[in-house]
C-alpha cells in the first residue's frame, strides 16, 4: 500500500509499506514525472543543446529534451487511467524536439529506458531521431537554448570530462556510440 507522504508540483515523497521476515516496514521514495531526451544524429556529429538551467545557476550542455508530463498530477492520472507512459514519452519527445531543437521527426525509436535509482522514481526515456527535417526552434517563454550539431568525439570527451552535466544522459550517449 501506497501512501504519500508530501506533495509538491513536480515530486513526491511516496511511503509503501512491505513484508519482510514476518515483519511490515516502510520503504520510502521520491516520485518525479519521467523525462524525454533526444539523440539527433547528423552525419558524424550530434545535437548538443545549451541551456541555461536556473536550479544549476548557469548553462549546461545536454541532449534536447523535457517532461513526459507537465505536473505531477498528470503523470499520476496517466498511471492511474493505466495509459501507456513510453507512448506518452513518445509523443512528448516529438513536442520537445520541435520546441527545443528546432527538429521535425518524422521517426523516433526508443533507444534506452534509464532508471534513476531505488529511492528515486524517475525515469528518462531516451529517443533517437533516425528521419527528421531541420526547422527553427518554437521555445517557451523563459527558456534560454541554443542548439549545435557538433563532432561525436567532441561529444564523446564531454561525456567524460562532464561538460554534459546530466550524468545518466552522458552515460547513455556513450552507450550510443559504442553499438
Amino acid at each position: 500500500m501506497e501512501k504519500t507522504a508530501y506533495r509538491g508540483k513536480i515530486i513526491e515523497v511516496v511511503e509503501k509499506e512491505f513484508e519482510q521476515d514476518g515483519k511490515t516496514r516502510t520503504f520510502e521514495f521520491a516520485r518525479r514525472s519521467p523525462g524525454v531526451r533526444l539523440i539527433v544524429q547528423r552525419e558524424q556529429t550530434i545535437l548538443i543543446s545549451r541551456e541555461f538551467r536556473h536550479e544549476q545557476g548557469g548553462y549546461d550542455n545536454r541532449l534536447p529534451g523535457g517532461k513526459v508530463f507537465d505536473t505531477l498530477h498528470e503523470y499520476t492520472a496517466a498511471l492511474d487511467a493505466g495509459r501507456d507512459v513510453a507512448e506518452a514519452a513518445r509523443l512528448a519527445a516529438i513536442k520537445e524536439a520541435r520546441e527545443e531543437a528546432g527538429i521535425e521527426a518524422r521517426n523516433l525509436s526508443l533507444f534506452h529506458k534509464s532508471v534513476c535509482g531505488a529511492t528515486i522514481e524517475w525515469d528518462l526515456y531516451y529517443f533517437i531521431a533516425n528521419e527528421y527535417d531541420e526547422g527553427a526552434q518554437e521555445l517557451e517563454e523563459g527558456e534560454d537554448i541554443t542548439t549545435e550539431f557538433m563532432n561525436v568525439d567532441t561529444v564523446k570527451s564531454m561525456c567524460l570530462d562532464g561538460s554534459i552535466g546530466e550524468e545518466r544522459s552522458a552515460l547513455v550517449l556513450l552507450r550510443y556510440f559504442a553499438r
